[in-house]
């Protein structure tokens, strides 16, 4: 066991960041990384994000975090880490969560200059991820990523941005495969204009039918070898190694992955149950016939973690945050760390560039189409909110309470003046998406609402929803919902190269550098099914769930 305090952390810290890089551009070059030299990348690392805290509430199925801590943006707590992380000789780390709206300069030009890369999820902890069961990639969805983006574009050791974490967990909600995809085509086409290297990232839970999620995610729609719509880096969350297992039980799951086309690595390892762990597994991971597969793995977890098997993590936070205790975990890690030295081969020249297959029929495993929701338009879903009759005015900042009983709401008063919410809605499973689908939730309200308020002849009471409801003075007389989508959103199915909206950088919701307190902003990221009466909520999945989500972190 090992402590260390820092009365000059952070002058350490920067005394580091104003040394030279010691990072190479990766690469990828046919299924696997290169450094800038030519050796071939492994990922050697571990997830480093602090556990939010976990709310038990009806609304809050999947265990989500209320809160979370972004752990790249406090200068002193990185300081008090980075020994820690040098000593277990890492390359690189993953963030799941984090704060467009702070500072991150500190954080992660000392990681750059200790030779570690970063790996960030652009997704959040309940309203800022696709949701799983009610897919939807929408303009808000867009903008945090986008946002996300920008702020950490400048640093030279972000490897790659995930667009999502465990979304799809099982066979019955693969139709959210669809709108992960589009994420990954949206965001490569974004990181393309502004001239950024970064790797375009998935990280997925474990099972048998994962392999069709992968190859999905992988593959080119249009059948002409295309990589713009295909994920780059592809994580798989893996525990299924224990104590001193044999190399034997990862058989399976490298023949599943032996002929994958573009590189993957474990996104997450380490044995779910019991403790402390002798991580046993990094030998065979970095080493043939696992290096021929794998790029390498991220131990879970550094920081402190719950599960409904127990306890675990590498070090323990004192609760002033100075000290830093290891772990039993923390010297079996370092100790295998230390001791692996994964192969250079195959050699650069021989890796061949990236195919990108035809992608896979529908099938039992997954239920994904290969026509992939529209690219969001922030100015289109702005020009039709405008011109909405009846536009949603919540008398509540915290709308994320609200929207998904209001839609509930709405569609079926409009359903019963023989209208429908088709136009919000969208199904990834048969490939429709409607006009106004791509749009913030609330767009999406004030366009059901206004459909109905019109439906009663403008009676004015129509608009009220409780008191969040308000008739728009602004309309042009007599322009319907539908002509005003019609207008707006002349090109409904189109795809694009996005752009930066207007106002980047606003605070993050639910969080914080140091502490987790909750923010404000409500990014609002519920999508809408075809059944709209089936709408029940803002349920995400963007936080680590463990074992079908025995486990939360963010």
């Amino acid at each position: 066991m090992h402590s260390w305090r820092t009365p000059a952390a952070l002058a350490a810290l920067l005394a580091l960041a104003s040394t030279g890089s010691a990072v190479q551009n990766v690469s990828r070059s046919g299924r696997y990384l290169y450094n800038a030299d030519g050796s071939r990348f492994f990922i050697k690392g571990v997830a480093y994000q602090p556990q939010g805290e976990v709310i038990v509430d009806p609304n809050n199925p999947f265990g989500e975090p209320s809160t979370f801590i972004d752990p790249l943006a406090n200068g002193t707590a990185c300081a008090r880490d980075l020994p820690f992380l040098q000593q277990l000789q890492i390359n690189a780390i993953r963030a799941y969560s984090v704060n467009a709206s702070l500072d991150h300069d500190d954080c992660m030009n000392a990681l750059s200059n200790a030779g570690i890369y970063t790996i960030i999820d652009l997704s959040l902890p309940v309203n800022g991820s696709i949701n799983r069961d009610q897919p939807a990639w929408t303009t808000n969805l867009l903008d945090l990523y986008i946002d996300t983006i920008n702020v950490f574009n400048k640093y030279n050791n972000v490897l790659a941005f995930n667009v999502g974490n465990e979304v799809i967990n099982g066979t019955d909600n693969t139709v959210a495969a669809a709108f992960v995809k589009a994420a990954a085509r949206d965001t490569r086409a974004y990181l393309n204009s502004i001239g950024s290297s970064a790797l375009v990232g998935y990280a997925a839970i474990d099972g048998d039918w994962i392999v069709d999620l992968a190859e999905y995610l992988s593959c080119d729609p249009s059948g002409s070898n295309s990589g713009s719509t295909s994920i780059d880096l592809w994580g798989l969350n893996n525990y299924e190694w224990c104590g001193n297992a044999d190399p034997s039980v990862y058989n399976a799951t490298n023949q599943r992955f032996q002929n994958y086309n573009i590189p993957a690595y474990f996104s997450e390892f380490g044995c779910a149950i019991g403790g402390p762990r002798p991580w046993t597994e990094v030998g065979t991971l970095f080493t043939s016939p696992m290096s021929d597969i794998w790029s390498g793995g991220l131990g879970f977890s550094y920081f402190p973690a719950s599960s409904a098997a127990g306890q675990f993590g590498m070090v323990n936070i004192s609760a002033d945050g100075s000290t830093v205790t290891t772990g039993q975990d923390f010297d079996n890690l370092k100790t295998q760390y230390t001791e692996v030295s994964p192969p250079n081969s195959p050699s650069q020249s021989s890796a061949g560039s990236t195919s990108f297959p035809s992608c896979p029929a529908e099938n039992t495993n997954l239920l994904a189409s290969t026509t992939l929701p529209p690219t969001p338009n922030d100015a289109a879903c702005a020009c039709l909110e405008s011109a909405l009759s009846c536009q949603f005015t919540p008398d509540t900042s915290n709308t994320t309470s609200i929207i998904g009983v209001l839609i509930n709401e709405a569609c079926s008063l409009l359903g019963a003046q023989g209208g429908s919410c088709d136009d919000i809605s969208g199904n990834g499973t048969s490939g429709v998406y409607g006009r106004v689908s791509a749009c913030d939730p609330s767009v999406e309200l004030s366009y059901v609402m206004s459909e109905y308020y019109e439906a009663t002849n403008r009676l004015a009471t129509s608009c009220s929803f409780g008191g969040n409801g308000t008739v728009n003075a602004n309309t042009p007389s007599g322009l319907s919902a539908s002509a005003a989508a019609s207008s707006c959103l002349a090109n409904p199915s189109a795809t694009f190269t996005p752009s930066a909206p207007s106002g980047s950088g606003a605070a993050a919701p639910g969080s914080s550098g140091s502490s987790g307190s909750s923010g404000s902003k409500d990014n609002g990221a519920a999508g809408f099914a075809l059944n709209p009466q089936a709408w029940l909520g803002l349920a995400v999945s963007c936080a680590f769930s463990l074992l079908g989500g025995a486990l939360v972190l963010a």
